[in-house]
């Protein structure tokens, strides 16, 4: 394990000596300096301080070596990213695939919605899902349907599913892309999405439905994002008329109302 090396490289970067950075952890400098030294091993409690501290993934603190990093991680890093964004590690994504080893969609029910956070990746939680195919969809890409909740996105309703394609590169994302956002805190979300990836790290999220405000969330309280493809409604959406549609439903009705008049007077 790196763990010693990478905490003295950490603190090197922050200019601070190991006594100023044992005050500001509430340890005593000698048990840090046997971290740094790999003389004693930081239990779990002290890898989140370390974590938090330095604002590194403990995957990143015990498992990696922190001085083979480009300067465009650290810069990640010092901006508090620490998800993949870019998805130039595969993300982790499991799927179901049928008898001939092809892919199928999977449905994720109104009732199994509220645990897709912890089973997204479990393939216990996906092969009692149903399933089905879309013959028109992509064979080389990934899909899946999640379940509506709410009126914040007409004319998608309550009760519908999205089909949306699965996103491995986020910085990809075009603004008002409307997208299945998996967040950790409010689960599965259906929003028109704004890239703000480039000044904040984060995305807006941004509903069709007026009443409700736009809000942003940080990268790395995102689990999946899922771009709208098509959804499957149980209500027929509201027909509008345009204004040219209007002036010629109008002239039918006067010409019809015209030949109605002259029959009569007939």
């Amino acid at each position: 394990m790196e763990i010693g090396k990478n905490l003295k490289l950490l603190r090197n970067r922050i200019k601070k000596s190991q006594e100023e950075v044992a005050q500001e952890l509430n340890l005593t400098r000698s048990s840090y300096s046997g971290y740094e030294n790999n003389v004693a091993q930081p239990n779990l409690e002290s890898l989140i301080l370390f974590s938090n501290y330095f604002k590194v993934t403990i995957d990143d603190l015990v498992k990696k070596d922190l001085s083979s990093f480009k300067e465009s991680d650290w810069k990640k890093i010092d901006q508090g990213l620490v998800t993949d964004v870019k998805g130039q590690k595969l993300r982790v994504l499991t799927a179901m695939v049928d008898s001939e080893n092809e892919d199928i969609i999977e449905l994720i029910p109104h009732k199994a919605s509220a645990g897709y956070t912890a089973g997204y990746a479990d393939p216990d939680y996906l092969k009692v899902l149903p399933t089905f195919h879309l013959p028109f969809l992509s064979r080389d890409r990934k899909y899946r349907s999640f379940p509506i909740k709410g009126d914040s996105m007409p004319p998608v309703v309550e009760g519908s599913f999205v089909v949306a394609e699965f996103i491995q590169n986020w910085m990809s994302i075009r603004n008002g892309t409307p997208c299945i956002v998996v967040t950790k805190d409010d689960g599965i979300v259906f929003k028109v999405v704004h890239n703000l990836m480039s000044s904040e790290q984060s995305f807006q999220l941004c509903s069709t439905n007026p009443f409700y405000e736009p809000y942003t969330v940080h990268a790395n309280e995102i689990l999946e994002i899922w771009k709208f493809v098509n959804y499957i409604s149980p209500e027929l959406p509201e027909v509008r008329m345009d204004d040219n549609d209007l002036s010629q439903s109008l002239k039918s009705l006067q010409k019809e109302v015209f030949e109605l008049k002259r029959l009569v007077k007939n």
